[in-house]
């Protein structure tokens, strides 16, 4: 299991990461319209997972902001923000922020993305919610890089995603 720090309470994952090299295992979504996403649905495409507990915080809803300037610049790539939101409030928060360029999406369905990235808080006050996180695959859907970030509050190393993009 792995540990990281939501304040000064350590957190316990139900998990750890996939490894870099192996493949990102398929998941149901939902996006803002209630339909089911499959990674089929993003065939031939790189993906860019920013995976946040709830956007309604400062650090992810700043994640998603910046994911959505930088996606723009990102060749054959799609960024798909991911979180346990209802999808109603993915899009309401995109039309309140002019958020265009990236896909959200919810864990709503099922526990098993979280159960199959070993991101699910397992303790804490985020219990039942996604660890910050950060998958980049490329157009074969193989793992090009990951970030846990260690501390919940602390954003992601964007520009370690800006680097193995380019």
């Amino acid at each position: 299991m792995t540990k990281i720090k939501l304040g000064d309470f350590e957190v316990t994952l139900n998990g750890q990461l996939p490894s870099v090299g192996s493949q990102l295992p398929d998941f149901l979504l939902a996006d803002e319209n209630l339909s089911n996403m499959t990674l089929n649905d993003f065939k031939g495409k790189k993906l860019v997972l920013n995976i946040f507990p709830s956007m309604n915080t400062p650090v992810c809803s700043a994640s998603v902001v910046k994911f959505n300037q930088l996606a723009s610049s990102f060749e054959n790539t799609i960024v798909l923000c991911i979180s346990r939101d209802l999808a109603f409030g993915h899009k309401q928060f995109c039309i309140n922020n002019n958020i265009e360029n990236v896909v959200f999406l919810s864990d709503m369905r099922s526990e098993n993305f979280a159960n199959n990235l070993g991101i699910l808080h397992t303790n804490g006050k985020f219990q039942g919610l996604l660890a910050r996180s950060v998958i980049v695959v490329d157009e074969d859907k193989n793992i090009i890089y990951t970030e846990l970030v260690p501390q919940t509050g602390q954003e992601p190393n964007y520009d370690k995603v800006i680097e193995v993009l380019t």
